[in-house]
């Protein structure tokens, strides 16, 4: 079939399309990269009829090619070069990309020879295949939900998502009676729990001979190197601890619990001397068990893997569930003033109102009206949490010059006391009229005076509960639910992450001769949650289990992976735990009730380029509760209702959500222990839309590709007019023809067409999470200088020549916008002239041809119309000529504004 195809168009390249090698990297960092035919161009009506043409001379002149010429035996016998054996074709798939690993085709060298063969414009650019280093891994762990066919234990009913691990507890409760040791009378008291190499000390507690130290220690199954655990209790002394006395336990004899077993009661125990002998040395309350990971005990428990930090320190290291700060947008309208007293009364006032909510301060614009009595009429939005602690505090200045400001009086507001909660009502709360204090009086605010007269202000106050305060960024949204708990729809299903381990992850402190100390952290909602921190090991195992309640499928949950730089106590503020790689994933595209388990690259981007900091195990799994109410969300909006009844401007979005970041971000760095504030300000993306180069292009590629599905059709029908296949264009004929005779069959095709695209696709539906896209993102092949400029810092700090040269670089990226920007508004003029009379000619020509058609097609039935043009549109080449049509022509000759710009 191919060597047919060749006789009869020479022009066509006979042979499958290999993999195309990886382009090389860019040189010019500064524009944007293109493919050879531009985005956006002016259309070339021409191009239909010079291919019809050239086909058509091709034809004719194939019959006096010599019989030679039409008999290939391979490829490069062309040029005289070896023949070189065909590269197997690359699938492509159809819609999503796989995010499997897979065996990568071998890739084809370069042929000059190809290029003979036919035109360089039938060549087509097949995108390069994403690095398998940067892909998911489909694993399959040992955890209880996939094995609940196999007799799996009582665990698999909470802890399903993980592997189980073993761990021997010990809670050591108090003592009581026991000796004095020191010549004072005195005893400090503290237990060591030793097994093997292993040891935990509880904290001492000075003078006391009945202690309660309430605490729980954790040791490894794994790492137990000893039968025997030795419990004993010393005396805290200046040199040597004083042995008061021990008891000893044999693992073998050690029960195992395992919820939703009841806790094990403790028991009290008599201490041993040395000699092992039950003297008078007083008793110890313990309880010793095997438990696993799922015990209520093992977020408090002193790990044996942390056995070298203090009891302070160790408080770093445990797993924590955070809550975000209840959010409301506060909602301050500046109506007007009355008597204010300006210090030099000669003057026009020129007054604007200052007002602070907490650390956000927003001012009004001067009011027009300069007299004692100003009007504002402008409305101010803050962010406010509970419990609305903060205070409203309104200022009212006087601009007497440049830099130069003067207090005329102000009023603190309490959130709490002055300020009501609006749910869904469209009415705003009445404005009321509050005093406004002198500086002079503020000052004696103390000695409680009052002024018979006071200047006053009006103001509007509601606390916005109808709303979802944005926090993080809309793209991926982890909950859009409104701020008043009575306004929230009920869970649709329970989203449930299991953190199973890490592994070949970088060395975080190498340069401090330790590995890295680990942990994960995730939100979804108003819900974060943080693993306890995995001491000095590049291979982490966490088996941590969590559970959100789902509102929304079209939400995204993130998980990110961090070195916890602060296992030493360390309170400098250039400390700062850094940041191993982040993890997104939207629930819409996961399948209910199925487990996903894989392990996600650790990708993070920094100034020296990508960098893959290890890979994450996780398990994944949606259940879904409430089918009819999650099929139903799809077609409600996303966001509350009053974010549509009243929307508010993109403006005040953008301020508003920065603002609503700080104030969780710091709410969840005073948490014991805390949440610091860099994780939180990555996991929410705080510099997302900072200025990138790299992300400009991403995102112009992404067009790009929404596009080529409009660009495929728009060449499939070229294809069908330039009868490339007569069959399939007699086939368009028919189909056509049908339609015309049967315009009420056109809708039922369209839509049965598409669902039938949409059934053959389903065999290629994509069977894995979405991960972190290296090739979408633009980050395997960046400049390094796009690099630096995307890291910088805001103001930048760099030098001036090379801010020069940056700026210089985005106006020539500004000005290629610029240019597309023009040519579309060029189109778009010329369609507004037909009938504008810019051009009286071409005016007068239009409303003749008109007045003509609408005579035309007012005689001739529509039918008839419908198929004279579609016959015309697919005409045979033969009827086809080189020079654009008609109202084409006309069209180009429109005048534009493009000629009255200066």
């Amino acid at each position: 079939m191919h060597l047919m195809m060749v006789a009869t168009t020479p022009h066509t390249p006979p042979f499958p399309s290999p993999s195309p090698a990886p382009p090389p990297p860019p040189t010019n960092a500064g524009n944007i990269e293109t493919e050879a035919t531009p985005v956006f161009q002016e259309i070339k009506t021409n191009k239909l009829q010079e291919d019809v043409t050239d086909d058509h001379e091709k034809k004719k002149k194939k019959k006096n090619k010599d019989k030679e010429v039409r008999t290939f035996h391979s490829i490069g016998t062309a040029t005289g070069g070896p023949a070189a054996a065909p590269s197997p074709p690359v699938s492509s798939g159809t819609g999503f990309q796989s995010h499997v690993m897979k065996e990568q085709a071998p890739s084809a060298g370069t042929r000059t020879d190809f290029s003979r063969a036919g035109p360089a414009t039938a060549v087509m650019h097949m995108p390069r295949q994403q690095n398998p280093e940067f892909l998911l891994v489909e694993t399959s762990p040992p955890v209880a939900a996939r094995m609940r066919n196999r007799g799996w234990d009582k665990m698999s009913c909470t802890y399903d998502l993980v592997e189980p691990m073993h761990y021997l507890y010990v809670s050591v409760v108090k003592a009581r009676e026991l000796p004095v040791m020191d010549v004072s009378g005195s005893l400090d008291p503290y237990v060591e729990v030793k097994l093997g190499n292993y040891t935990g000390k509880t904290k001492f507690l000075e003078k006391s001979q009945s202690p309660v130290w309430k605490q729980i220690f954790a040791f490894s199954k794994e790492r137990v190197q000893s039968n025997l655990l030795e419990v004993t209790v010393k005396d805290k002394d200046f040199g040597k601890d004083d042995f008061v006395g021990r008891v000893y336990f044999d693992l073998s004899e050690v029960p195992v619990r395992v919820p939703p077993d009841s806790p094990l009661a403790p028991q009290w125990y008599r201490l041993e001397d040395k000699k092992g002998m039950k003297t008078m040395m007083g008793e110890i309350m313990l309880s010793v068990w095997m438990g696993t990971q799922a015990d209520e005990s093992f977020p408090e428990a002193w790990h044996s893997d942390a056995h070298d930090l203090s009891h302070t320190n160790l408080n770093n290291t445990r797993s924590m569930v955070y809550f975000s700060p209840k959010l409301y947008y506060l909602r301050v309208q500046v109506i007007e003033a009355q008597d204010l007293v300006p210090a030099d009364k000669l003057r026009m006032p020129e007054v604007y109102v200052r007002v602070e909510v907490g650390n956000q301060r927003r001012i009004t614009k001067v009011s027009q009206m300069r007299t004692i009595n100003p009007i504002w009429n402008e409305e101010l939005m803050f962010v406010a949490s509970e419990p609305f602690e903060d205070f409203i505090i309104v200022t009212v200045e006087d601009r007497i010059g440049p830099g130069k400001e003067e207090q005329l009086g102000r009023v603190v507001l309490s959130i709490r006391d002055h300020v009501p909660t609006r749910l869904e009502i469209l009415k705003l709360p009445d404005p009321q009229w509050f005093n406004l204090l002198r500086p002079s009086f503020i000052v004696e605010e103390g000695d409680k005076k009052k002024d018979k007269f006071s200047s006053k202000i009006q103001l509007g106050l509601c606390l916005d509960a109808g709303y979802h305060v944005l926090d993080e960024s809309t793209h991926f949204s982890s909950d859009l639910q409104p701020s008043s708990k009575h306004l929230r729809k009920q869970n649709i299903g329970v989203l449930e992450l299991g953190i199973l381990s890490a592994r070949n992850v970088l060395p975080m402190k190498g340069k401090d001769g330790r590995t890295t100390d680990a942990y994960c952290a995730a939100k979804y909602g108003n819900k974060w949650v943080r693993t306890r921190t995995i001491l000095n090991t590049l291979n982490p195992r966490w088996n941590e289990q969590y559970t959100w309640d789902v509102y929304d499928p079209c939400t995204v949950i993130t998980i990110c992976v961090f070195d916890n730089c602060h296992i030493n106590g360390s309170k400098d503020d250039d400390t700062r735990d850094q940041r191993i790689g982040k993890i997104r994933i939207r629930l819409s595209t996961l399948e209910a009730n199925r487990i996903y388990t894989h392990y996600h690259p650790l990708l993070v981007l920094t100034r020296s380029g990508l960098k893959k900091h290890g890979e994450l195990h996780l398990a994944l799994r949606f259940t879904c509760t409430a089918w009819v109410n999650m099929l139903a969300q799809y077609g409600k909006p996303l966001l509350p209702r009053m974010h549509y009844y009243q929307p508010i401007s993109v403006r005040h979005i953008d301020w508003l959500r920065h603002q609503a970041m700080q104030i969780v971000a710091a709410r969840l760095s005073r948490s014991e222990p805390p949440l610091r504030r860099e994780a939180v300000e990555y996991m929410l993306d705080v510099d997302y839309n900072m200025w990138s180069l790299r992300r400009s292009k991403a995102n112009l590629h992404r067009i790009m590709s929404t596009l080529s599905g409009v660009t495929a059709v728009c060449k499939w029908f070229n294809d069908i007019c330039c009868w490339r296949n007569p069959i399939t264009t007699c086939l368009v004929h028919v189909l056509f023809f049908i339609l015309v005779c049967y315009p009420e069959l056109m809708l039922p095709t369209i839509f049965l067409y598409l669902s039938v695209i949409g059934l053959w696709n389903y065999r290629f539906r994509p069977r894995h999470p979405p991960h972190m896209d290296t090739r979408l993102s633009k980050a395997d092949n960046v400049d390094p200088d796009a690099l630096d400029e995307e890291f910088d810092s805001f103001p930048t700090s760099k030098p001036t020549d090379l801010v020069r040269m940056r700026y210089d670089r985005m106006r020539s990226v500004a000005g290629q916008v610029q240019t597309v920007a023009g040519d579309l508004a060029s189109q778009g003029e010329r369609a507004q002239a037909l009938l504008s009379w810019r051009d009286p000619r071409a005016t007068t020509i239009f409303i003749l041809i008109s007045l003509i058609w609408a005579v035309l097609i007012y005689v001739t039935p529509f039918q008839v119309i419908v198929v004279l043009v579609g016959l015309y549109v697919l005409r045979h080449p033969r009827f086809r000529y080189k020079i654009p049509s008609v109202p084409v022509n006309f069209f180009k000759r429109l005048p534009s504004r493009a000629d009255m710009l200066l």
